[in-house]
């Protein structure tokens, strides 16, 4: 499936995909991927059928085709300017099959899931004595290193090391549970992304990652320069919420207590947190008893970093074209010709591509945890 500037190649097969043979690509209508921050990505396809043909007197020919059965893995690759990237790594979770009595209106859509799917179909009992979140997380990423998995771990600024005969870590649920798990005790995220080549993924768990190059900027009335066709901003002063209790230290209730997010770089010059004081919700910490002071406060501090995330959205749509690259979550991004109070870099949530022949939307949402850009001038 191509348009002017950009081209998508369809790869599919049960155990080393392939490209998509010209039946199958020419039935292709639409698809769309959405990645999310935290959490898996997902995709769908939606393929036109048809019953043509002596086979098809049993049945729509491409319920029976081989390559699209479900755990057949999916990987999708759109070249912008000659330059591919890996838009989506999946596997096949479900098909839906819509008939018609219109003549060539019949649909089959098929959807499915990163490739962390399948760390998430094994209920285990995970022991983990004398070892630390970080150290259990990469061992489990690395127990699926048929998908290619690069693993990232990043340790947390606090940790608690159980000593065996105080506790040791145990968990009964799936390898990608207990990931998710660990992550939000920090207020950290765990994902698969496609990339850097087909075939590879990147398995990340640590903070939401607020460094590096920021992506290209969205800009919004700026002439020819525009590359938004529609955004919004919502501003919730509720989401705020700093974090105070009690954690035992040896028979004695220490305060546990937050005051400000600890994301880095602030992407904002009036943080809620600070400016609204002391209009701010506070609330008590929850702990089991036995818990210790550096669990207790990794805990409180997870939750006021979550609650700033979410204080300033932005929500909107662009040309793909004119913007001329892929919009990736996980990462920054400028916004500029919308004025000082929501100009700057954000943090990017949430990204879904829609393509069609000769159409290429991606609808985003972009947060942050205040007002006002902390730059005089947004790069484009």
């Amino acid at each position: 499936m191509g348009l002017l500037g950009v081209n998508l190649l369809l790869m599919v097969g049960p155990a080393v995909p392939v490209p998509a043979p010209q039946p199958l690509v020419e039935a292709l209508q639409g698809v769309e991927v959405t990645h999310n921050d935290e959490g898996r990505s997902g995709f769908q396809l939606t393929f036109s059928v048809g019953r043509a043909g002596p086979l098809s007197l049993v049945d729509f020919g491409l319920l029976s085709n081989p390559l699209l059965q479900p755990f057949n893995r999916v990987v999708l690759v759109v070249t912008f300017n000659v330059v591919p990237q890996v838009l989506f790594d999946g596997v096949i979770t479900h098909r839906q099959l819509t008939p018609s009595e219109q003549p060539g209106a019949s649909t089959l859509t098929v959807t499915g899931e990163d490739v962390s799917t399948m760390m998430d179909l094994e209920q285990k009992v995970h022991e983990h004595p004398a070892q630390v979140e970080p150290i259990i997380a990469a061992r489990l990423i690395l127990g699926y290193s048929k998908y290619q998995l690069l693993p990232t771990v990043l340790p947390p600024p606090t940790l608690d090391v159980p000593l065996p005969v105080v506790r040791s870590p145990v968990f009964r649920g799936t390898d990608y549970a207990y990931l998710q798990e660990m992550a939000r005790r920090f207020g950290y995220v765990f994902y698969v992304e496609p990339g850097p080549a087909p075939l590879m993924n990147k398995a990340y768990w640590g903070p939401p990652i607020r460094t590096g190059v920021p992506q290209p900027a969205l800009s919004v009335n700026m002439g020819a320069e525009t590359n938004v066709d529609s955004i919004s901003f919502q501003y919730n002063a509720l989401e705020a919420t700093t974090v105070s209790g009690k954690a035992m230290v040896f028979g004695r209730a220490i305060p546990v207590e937050t005051f400000i997010s600890t994301r880095l770089p602030p992407l904002a010059a009036m943080p809620a947190v600070l400016v609204h004081q002391p209009n701010v919700r506070k609330t008590l910490l929850e702990v089991p008893d036995g818990t210790s002071y550096v669990a207790a406060y990794a805990q409180a501090q997870a939750m006021t970093d979550a609650s700033t995330d979410k204080v300033l959205t932005a929500s909107g749509e662009l040309n793909a074209l004119r913007y001329g690259n892929l919009l990736r979550p996980r990462g920054l991004v400028g916004v500029r010709g919308v004025g000082w109070t929501h100009d700057g870099f954000y943090y990017v949530k949430n990204v879904t591509h829609s393509i069609r022949v000769g159409e290429y939307k991606q609808r985003f949402t972009l947060t942050r945890e205040g007002l006002g850009a902390l730059t005089p001038v947004v790069p484009p």
